[in-house]
């Protein structure tokens, strides 16, 4: 047995000798796909090695035989769901641009709630947190103690807190 399938092996690799660019050449230029062609003459080839009688028939009848095989794997491919819903291009889709609509929002919503504060409070707020002013330079600005910046930033703070909460904005 084991002399059989050497010489069935070295018939498929004079076929493949013989027939295999030519196989190569055809496929390749019916599917436009090098890679394709490559498994579809592999595949030919297999399925010429598991019919054996087909390997020793003169070379014309091989190489027909094939050539319609690889040619019904083509058919096979195009009318899969792979191919159908696969779609090659060299086209990139667009680069997403990142949305800047919660931003926008949330800066909607702080404006909107620093306006329920009263003047001094915002002020320290808007000082310390958008400004970046420590307390005791807030002190300095607004010439009170910094005991009392520091009374007013609790005190907006938990305003604040309280007034996103009514909003649904705050945990």
């Amino acid at each position: 047995m084991k002399s059989v399938k050497s010489k069935q092996d070295e018939l498929l690799f004079a076929v493949n000798q013989t027939h295999g660019r030519a196989l190569f050449s055809y496929i390749s230029r019916m599917t436009g796909d090098d890679a394709l062609a490559q498994d579809i003459v592999q595949e030919a080839l297999l399925k010429a090695w598991k019919h054996p009688t087909i390997l020793q028939k003169g070379d014309d009848a091989t190489r027909s035989w094939l050539f319609t095989v690889a040619r019904n794997l083509v058919i096979d491919d195009r009318r899969s769901a792979r191919f159908r819903r696969e779609s090659a291009t060299d086209i990139l889709p667009d680069v997403s641009i990142a949305d800047e609509t919660d931003a926008a929002l949330d800066s909607w919503v702080i404006s909107d709630v620093l306006m329920t504060l009263s003047e001094q409070h915002r002020r320290a707020i808007v000082s310390a947190y958008f400004q970046g002013n420590s307390v005791a330079e807030i002190a300095r600005l607004e010439g009170v103690a910094v005991g009392t910046i520091k009374s007013r930033l609790h005190y907006a703070l938990a305003a604040l807190r309280l007034s996103l909460q009514e909003r649904g904005a705050g945990k």
